[in-house]
């Protein structure tokens, strides 16, 4: 059988076994798909994710609020093209069972099988993940957002928790699917300030402070209540069928008045999801790679979160600099190929600072190098450039 065919036959066999398993749930459980997240039996409330509080970035005080909006919108994302791995815990007190390894696995496949500019890559080297999964039960479910991840120090730290029995959710996979989402830089759909909803408040703290969450007031302001800053979501689109967003009993939205009685997204991604997951990723396939030459500045003409792509060949093995010019905030990340694999080296964040993005690395001649730099901000169009030597 050619390769492709097989590639076929193993995507229809995943298919057909996440189809078997949803059955299996919606009969068991008499729920129509999304009505809530990790219930067992008619009547119960579902658990939640849960995201860990994270202290924003400390920005400098001649930073505008426009300016900050913008940082905010681009900062927990990727730069395009990078390869994510992610580690399993199989032993220890984060060990998952089989059957919950093979629901995250699962989920990977469902964001790469949109067709975006990341990979992901499952790794048995734990120093070797940017993402580390845990399936410590009663600890919730939750994933650090973005670029988070690699902020967490220790080898043993989890980025993300699996924190009860997928087997036993009426969405199985999406439950995955949804904190994938969140370690592609992606927050909660339901804290959209353009959605428009006005919460019953106390309701709302009372119902996420029983069981089974048991959140604080804080928590639940932090995950519920709380309203993103205006730019850290896409241009007003508000999309209740989002991937990213809870569902809600009848009695904790006051407005719109169509959700009132309760609010169930959909199962899967969204067209929505899928247009804003390709927006901040696009295939690298239609994404042209420049060679940016030694002493020759390129210009970078982007708007917000766009991404421009340099090959660097260098002429001699030795120590270079990298840098931007002008009034700009980007960031910028080298990788090295080796073997056809794009492996990161380091890179520069220099949003809300008053200096430019730079690196220094040693390359070496017969090396081909990828520069990739995400905008944040451009003051003016043309007036930000590149340059190596």
């Amino acid at each position: 059988m050619p390769d492709f065919e097989k590639t076929i036959s193993k995507k229809i066999e995943k298919l057909s076994v996440r189809l078997e398993k949803l059955e299996t749930n919606l009969a068991q459980y008499g729920r129509r798909p999304g009505a809530e997240i990790g219930a067992k039996k008619q009547g119960d409330r579902p658990q939640y994710c849960g995201l860990p509080e994270v202290e924003p970035r400390r920005l400098a005080r001649t930073v505008s609020s426009r300016h900050e909006r913008l940082i905010r919108y681009v900062e927990k994302k990727w730069v395009n093209g990078t390869k994510l791995h992610y580690y399993l815990f199989r032993d220890g007190p984060f060990a998952g069972a089989a059957s919950q390894l093979e629901y995250v696995r699962e989920g990977f496949d469902i964001w790469e099988n949109v067709e975006i500019g990341l990979q992901f890559e499952e790794v048995d080297d734990i120093n070797a993940a940017e993402l580390r999964i845990g399936f410590l039960n009663g600890d919730g479910s939750w994933s650090y957002v973005g670029r988070d991840s690699i902020d967490i120090p220790g080898q043993f730290e989890r980025t993300m928790n699996i924190g009860w029995n997928l087997d036993h959710d009426p969405r199985g996979v999406d439950v995955a699917v949804h904190e994938i989402g969140h370690a592609l830089g992606f927050p909660h759909e339901h804290q959209n300030p353009f959605a428009g909803i006005v919460w019953e408040e106390e309701a709302v703290y009372a119902y996420f402070g029983g069981p089974p969450n048991n959140w604080s007031r804080q928590e639940t302001f932090h995950n519920v209540l709380r309203k993103l800053p205006g730019m850290s979501v896409e241009g007003g689109q508000w999309d209740p069928n989002s991937i990213m967003h809870y569902s809600f009993d009848a009695g904790l939205i006051r407005e719109p008045q169509e959700y009132a009685g309760g609010l169930a997204p959909e199962l899967g991604l969204s067209e929505a999801d899928k247009a804003e997951v390709r927006r901040f990723y696009p295939p690298l396939a239609n994404s042209a790679y420049k060679r940016l030459d030694r002493f020759r500045a390129e210009l970078l003409s982007l708007s917000p979160a766009e991404q421009e792509n340099f090959i660097i060949e260098p002429e001699a093995s030795r120590k270079y600099t990298i840098q931007t010019f002008g009034d700009s905030d980007v960031v910028m990340v080298l990788f090295e190929e080796r073997d056809g694999e794009h492996v990161f080296l380091t890179g520069d964040d220099d949003s809300g600072a008053e200096f430019n993005a730079k690196i220094t690395h040693w390359l070496k001649k017969g090396t081909r190098y990828l520069l990739r730099i995400r905008m944040y901000l451009n003051y003016a169009s043309g007036d930000c450039a590149v340059m190596y030597w």
